[in-house]
């Protein structure tokens, strides 16, 4: 039975929840709409197709560094989940930074843990209904025998619920403990205890091995079967800074120093496991993978608007509407109080940015001319294609392999017509494989009777960076294909540098070698941030782009077919995310990207004479965050371009001297969209919608004044059995 066939048949039952005991069903009906954000229409995706599963480490994680996302999942009317592994106790002192005598106020682990998940709740009621101190149902309940957790569902909007592992945090940043997520995930600690807190309806402490933490989540996966899973990032990039100290005395803690809080990493470690366990039962779904602290030494990437309603919402969290909510352990961590949105760490708020940067080349032509494209569902790669060249219309998706894949698939098109795809997947730690990642690839060997295309299995390309430790940061790939038929692959190395394989009709691939570095110096720290693009222009010169913190850079070939080589500084504004890269006629390319602070969409040119790059034009602003989708249409300097908007939203437009209006369409997606030119010559748009559906829009005749058609939902879409009880 399918999702929505089920969630009628059940006519909305809820979650009922007992001491030691739970039953999971779903609920359709929609929840009422705060005031902001603003965001007419309904959306093509219904409530009861989707539902979205959050792992955190902390309370405030979401809030943090998924948000807008969050709530905007929330606002849908779809079923929400939270899993919350730390009870995020820190040192028990819950008194605001700006405090004038923070000593009169009281350490207790207990009741900050309490108060942090009072907070939580708070913001996510104003986030469903719109009233901070909505009523929530708390209970006890077993996911794993012999153990229990807290739920907490809003009574008002069942369909949205919290639950707390309450685990011991690491109660510090990078700080080598044993006793924590981290020491439980490297085998340094056996066990790891819960810290119940004050007034919870569990009723003892418990100590989980590591198995028992991953089976606890699979068995939260098994019974809301999401379509989207959302976790915190588990390829943290390293810092500079002098590496912990192992004040425990176990080598397995010993390592670099990262950006981000290692409860934050391990807790997106556990998650992948489950997830991994959870996709060998053949349930696909989304994952969407958030930085955290990294975030913050980032260009800011959203719009001071969104920024704002991010701040808001961790201001409840944070208590600074000293609000009475009847508990005295607190109602909110006053550790964030109302400076969400002032700077030091907060500047959280001004960033929401993705691990993987999404593709600018996940749609492309087959031979015959069709269109084909790829998406990733629970770890495997999924094609789409085009019933006939041209049709406007795609088949049901068909399995093209993988396991653990991540990101988006990168699709080349070689000369001869054939298509490779591009990969990167996580190896996690077993028996005989240590936890690593590594870059794959599968080129077309031949054409299904149904006309869609057939790929030889993975083939692993390895990582740039050998040791397993360091090949976790590397980035997800770009390639290209010249006219001589080499496909080219580009990746971020875990040093913030480039580096690039090679092989004729791609395979028989060279050894990975590292860029020559960009023009100009660069200190700051990330490097390169991941977000690169690559083309093959006009005269058949490779393209290399890359965002940093401080601009766009760009490498090219000198000759036609030869590895790029670092251009002329390019002089463009600070990057807020991923830079993708259009040929054009006459040697012409133009580099699509989001402008920091603002958000705003720029495209920047550089022509073949000159060899500089300017700013030409900027689109209309419409917020959002991540990769701005675009492609060249026509043989012209036409373009398509198609960004996430403020609400979510899919926005596409077209582009020659200056873009054309942005035209929306109501459909929330995953990652990045993308965009390609039919066999008639019209531009398409294509997103992957939250449920799991390919949604495509095209434009109704060819040409720069066209307009869009409606964004449709395409056939076949994989069916999910609904969520009830195990």
């Amino acid at each position: 039975m399918s999702r929505r066939r089920l969630l009628e048949a059940t006519a909305g039952g809820v979650l009922a929840a007992t001491a030691g005991a739970g039953v999971w069903a779903w609920h359709s009906d929609r929840l009422p709409r705060t005031a902001e954000p603003a965001g007419g229409g309904r959306s093509l995706a219904h409530p009861a197709d989707q539902s979205f599963l959050h792992i955190v480490a902390h309370a405030d994680d979401g809030l943090y560094f998924m948000n807008p996302d969050l709530e905007q999942a929330i606002r849908s009317g779809a079923r929400s989940v939270t899993v919350c592994l730390t009870g995020g106790e820190a040192d028990g002192h819950n008194v605001s930074r700006h405090a004038r005598d923070p000593d009169h106020v009281p350490k207790d682990r207990a009741a900050f843990a309490r108060a942090r998940a009072n907070g939580l709740r708070a913001a996510h009621a104003a986030m469903a209904t719109g009233n901070p101190a909505a009523r929530w149902d708390v209970a006890a309940i077993s996911l794993l025998p012999g153990f229990q957790v807290e739920i907490q569902t809003l009574h008002d909007a069942p369909q949205n619920q919290l639950i707390f592992l309450e685990l011991v945090e690491s109660r510090a940043v990078w700080q080598a403990r044993a006793t924590s997520l981290r020491g439980l995930w490297l085998g340094a600690a056996g066990t790891l205890p819960t810290l119940r807190p004050t007034g919870s309806p569990v009723e003892r402490q418990f100590h989980y091995t590591r198995d028992q933490v991953t089976a606890t989540l699979l068995a939260v996966l098994d019974r809301l079967r999401p379509t989207v899973v959302r976790t915190l990032d588990p390829n943290a990039v390293h810092s500079r800074k002098r590496p912990p100290a192992t004040s425990d005395r176990d080598p397995r803690l010993a390592g670099l120093r990262y950006y981000d809080h290692q409860d934050h990493t391990a807790s997106a470690y556990f998650a992948q496991a489950a997830l991994a366990a959870y996709r060998a039962r053949d349930r696909p779904a989304i994952v969407e993978n958030y930085l955290g602290y990294e975030a913050g030494v980032l260009p800011n990437d959203v719009d001071l608007k969104t920024a704002r309603r991010k701040a808001a919402l961790l201001s409840l969290y944070g208590w600074a509407d000293h609000r009475v909510c009847g508990d005295p352990a607190g109602c909110g961590d006053r550790k964030v109080d109302g400076s969400a949105l002032s700077g030091g760490s907060r500047n959280w708020t001004r960033s929401t940015r993705l691990r993987a940067p999404g593709s600018n080349a996940w749609i492309r032509p087959a031979g015959d001319g069709r269109l084909a494209a790829f998406a990733v569902m629970g770890g495997t790669a999924y094609c789409w294609t085009e019933t006939r060249p041209g049709s406007g219309s795609f088949g049901a998706p068909v399995p093209v392999g993988g396991t653990l894949l991540q990101g988006q698939i990168h699709v080349v098109r070689r000369p001869d017509g054939a298509l490779q795809l591009f990969a990167s997947r996580t190896v996690l730690p077993g028996r005989n494989a240590a936890h690593r990642r590594e870059l794959l690839t599968a080129p077309q060997t031949g054409t299904a009777p149904d006309g869609g295309p057939l790929f030889a299995h993975w083939e692993s390309l390895g990582s740039p960076d050998a040791d397993p430790v360091r090949s976790l940061e590397i980035g997800f790939p770009a390639a290209v294909a010249t006219p001589d038929g080499r496909v080219h692959v580009f990746v971020r190395t875990w040093d913030g540098n480039i580096a690039h394989r090679s092989g004729p009709h791609g395979g028989r691939w060279s050894l990975w070698e590292r860029l020559e570095g960009p023009v100009g110096t660069l200190t700051a720290s990330p490097r390169i941030v991941d977000g690169l693009d690559a083309c093959v222009d006009s005269d058949g010169l490779i393209h290399l782009v890359a965002p940093s913190a401080g601009t766009v850079h760009h490498w090219v070939s000198k000759e036609a077919g030869q590895i790029p080589r670092p251009g002329a500084a390019t002089g463009l504004p600070q990057p807020a995310g991923p830079v993708s890269v259009v040929p054009l006629a006459d040697g012409v390319v133009r580099a699509v990207f989001r402008r920091s602070v603002t958000a705003q969409v720029l495209i920047a040119e550089r022509q073949r004479m000159i060899g500089g790059w300017r700013v030409s034009a900027q689109c209309e602003p419409v917020g959002g965050y991540g990769r701005v989708a675009a492609a060249p249409v026509g043989s012209g300097d036409r373009m398509v371009l198609a960004a996430r908007d403020d609400a979510g939203d899919v926005r596409i437009a077209m582009a020659q001297d200056g873009p054309k209006p942005w035209q929306r369409g109501r459909v929330p997606h995953s990652a990045a969209a993308g965009v390609v030119q039919d066999a008639v010559g019209r531009a398409v748009a294509v997103v992957l919608g939250h449920d799991g559906r390919l949604y495509a829009a095209r434009q109704t005749s060819v040409g720069q004044t066209a307009l869009f058609g409606a964004w449709r939902a395409q056939a076949g879409s994989l069916e999910r059995t609904g969520g009830g009880s195990p």
